[in-house]
């Protein structure tokens, strides 16, 4: 057994449980192998979370070169957002610290080449944290979502009914009238339309600045 065995049945785990499911024994228990034999190669918990992150990353990497940066940036916040709902406890771990593993780096290496070919290094890299701390801030808070839906047993159409009489009341002091009209007025999209529709204006404000002439 190596490695990728050891890091796969910890992704197990995690998909399992969350992160306070997963530890070095309990991975070892899950292979029928001894704890000693993982202290060999992985010596700290977060050395294992960055073994599968990377593990993760490898359903997000895109398997051909995007067609341009546009679907580069796109394609990688979709592929995000999938693997973290496949993986909920990827959510807690994305925002941090660069990711350093090999399919990781391919990631950020693909996108970054097709970003390099229409501006320059700084311009790019700045683009790609844009668009990467709008992807984990909706990511999160989705997941955030699923996680209360489950420990309270209400969906979000059960949960806006029960607080209906409250919300319904304090928008009745006529405080809150932006509010009230969205309540009343605004549409009501499902995740996956409001991180498609937020995503697109993220884009479309990299494509402006894109456009800009260089100083």
């Amino acid at each position: 057994m190596g490695v990728h065995l050891d890091v796969a049945a910890a992704v197990a785990l995690a998909d399992e449980g969350g992160l306070g499911g997963v530890s070095l024994r309990k991975v070892a228990a899950r292979l029928n192998a001894g704890p000693m034999r993982l202290y060999g190669y992985i010596s700290t918990k977060q050395e294992l979370f960055d073994l599968m992150v990377d593990e993760v990353y490898a359903e997000i990497r895109p398997q051909e070169p995007p067609g341009d940066w546009r679907e580069a940036l796109g394609g990688l916040a979709h592929r995000t957002r999938h693997a973290a709902l496949r993986h909920e406890w990827l959510a807690d771990l994305l925002g941090g610290r660069p990711a350093l593993g090999p399919h990781a780096l391919a990631a950020g290496e693909a996108t970054l080449a097709a970003l390099e070919s229409v501006t320059d290094i700084d311009t790019a890299l700045r683009a790609m944290e844009t668009v990467g701390a709008y992807s984990t801030g909706a990511i999160r808070r989705e997941i955030a979502n699923l996680r209360a839906e489950r420990a309270t047993g209400l969906s979000k159409h059960d949960w806006q009914r029960a607080s209906g009489p409250h919300l319904t009341g304090m928008l009745a002091t006529g405080r809150f009238p932006a509010l009230s009209k969205a309540v009343h007025d605004g549409a009501d999209v499902d995740a996956g339309t409001s991180f498609a529709t937020g995503l697109d204006w993220v884009l479309d404000a990299v494509a402006a600045q894109l456009a800009r002439p260089p100083a």
